[in-house]
């Protein structure tokens, strides 16, 4: 890796994951420090509902709240995106971002099966943060992210994925690294290290 400027050229972070999510982004989230400057985006696919009655949203937010030092909220529709902010995405919406870096909900039909779908959130994010944005796919069962990953990358976005090996579920993972040459292919454990050592300038 090579030394770059303390200044980071980047904005914000779209993550995408499925299966085996809440442990692979329990490893990454808390570890960034309070100061971490990009806004982070995480949609996860999962159910609509329920743990004793919570929105499975409620239950993410807080449960990555009490241990992340970033601020860790809902995406809702018409949102300002703010830098250094963890953003969760709502189920049964497509999640997207407006060039006026606002959130919006869209009802359309499932993408690749899946409503919320990360490639329709990657597209929007990457039309309107270009080469701005870093774009992270992690551990899960579908091939949804991969077209939007590329997308990041054509637009000369970073782009970054989960070494499948140590993914509870490698489908998601191999599915990116197949359909482009990604930047970086990373083991779980590294992920929070690199993104600050990137961020914070110290490495690349």
């Amino acid at each position: 890796m090579m030394p770059v400027k303390s200044s980071s050229p980047y904005q914000a972070l779209v993550i995408g994951v499925s299966a085996g999510g809440l442990n692979a982004l329990h490893n990454i989230l808390p570890k960034l420090p309070k100061s971490f400057p990009l806004a982070i985006i995480v949609l996860q696919h999962r159910g609509e509902v329920v743990f004793d009655g919570t929105s499975h949203n409620d239950f993410l937010i807080s449960y990555f709240q009490k241990d992340c030092a970033m601020s860790v909220t809902e995406a809702t529709i018409g949102a300002e995106i703010k830098p250094g902010n963890i953003y969760i995405a709502p189920a049964k919406y497509h999640l997207l971002i407006e060039k006026t870096k606002v959130f919006s909900l869209s009802l359309e039909p499932p993408v690749n099966f899946a409503l919320p779908s990360i490639d329709v959130l990657f597209d929007s994010a990457s039309a309107c943060y270009k080469n701005q944005l870093i774009g992270l796919i992690l551990t899960g069962a579908s091939s949804d992210g991969s077209t939007g990953l590329k997308t990041i990358k054509g637009r000369a976005g970073l782009t970054l994925v989960q070494e499948p090996k140590t993914a509870e579920v490698d489908f998601m993972p191999k599915s990116a690294i197949s359909l482009h040459t990604v930047d970086h292919i990373l083991p779980l454990d590294d992920i929070a290290e690199f993104l600050c050592q990137l961020i914070q300038g110290d490495k690349e």
